[in-house]
């Protein structure tokens, strides 16, 4: 039996507690989702590599997570003049790709799959919260060891704030980019040592951090990276796209981190 792209999308979506969303950027980005599903490539960001990796395995379906042209909306009409973006839109198009953002919806199904996927990779899942699992009480441990820690578990460059010598043990993990409100909240809100987080604005949650410290309150930031937080929630949604689309070949491309540290 054939099965077109928009049935899938919309067998996933109707999958989703709540579902469908009035207001999502959850949606088709580019590509005729009317055509047959051949294949599905699952990933953090579609970028070129993972675009052409795709075609390779012969996947019309991209179901990524992130945007596909530089904005949360992917709004296209500034970049229209754009070599970058004019030579990407035809790539996807030269291998009548279809691209769906599966954003709000991934972090709507309870637990969060990033949450619980960061977890996993930092062997903490016995740590956790049961009905709040990005808190965690782990062993205590100094700020400098615990970063070291991460930074192992992720395989992935971070940045800490804060004392290194302080020690902690009430951690909340909260990958991707939560709002500053959000990040800087949950240290009172929680009573917590250590926020892990993907990604700041460098004038907000760590000046925060820098100044509890300069005033003799222990706190303590690591970023990881947006990427390195929530790739393993992403690899993680496979047996759950699996399970509601049976026989399709469901490919997981990682997308890595975009930066060199000289």
């Amino acid at each position: 039996m054939t099965l077109s792209i928009q049935t899938a999308t919309d067998t996933l979506i109707a999958s989703v507690p709540g579902a469908p969303f009035a207001d999502t950027v959850d949606t088709i980005k580019i590509g005729d989702a009317s055509q047959e599903l051949r294949g599905i490539v699952v990933t953090f960001l579609a970028s070129s590599a993972v675009i052409g990796r795709a075609a390779q395995l012969g996947a019309n379906l991209i179901i990524t997570h992130e945007p596909i042209f530089y904005n949360h909306k992917d709004e296209t009409d500034w970049l229209s003049q754009h070599p970058t973006y004019r030579a990407k839109k035809e790539l996807i198009e030269k291998h009548g790709l279809v691209i769906w953002r599966f954003h709000d919806y991934l972090h709507s199904i309870p637990p969060d799959s990033t949450v619980m996927g960061m977890l996993k990779e930092l062997g903490w899942e016995a740590y956790a919260l049961p009905d709040q699992p990005h808190l965690c009480t782990i062993p205590r441990q100094t700020l400098q060891t615990l970063g070291e820690w991460v930074q192992t578990r992720l395989g992935n460059r971070i940045r800490v704030v804060g004392d290194l010598a302080m020690t902690c043990e009430k951690i909340c993990v909260l990958p991707g980019f939560p709002v500053p409100d959000m990040q800087i909240g949950i240290f009172e809100q929680a009573n917590v040592d250590v926020l892990i987080t993907g990604e700041i604005h460098e004038w907000e949650v760590s000046e925060y951090v820098r100044d509890a410290t300069a005033l003799g309150f222990e706190k303590g930031l690591i970023v990881t990276g947006h990427a390195a937080s929530e790739e393993p929630g992403i690899k993680r949604m496979l047996p759950w796209i699996q399970e509601r689309l049976p026989g399709v070949a469901i490919h997981y491309i990682p997308t890595g981190s975009a930066f060199h540290y000289l």
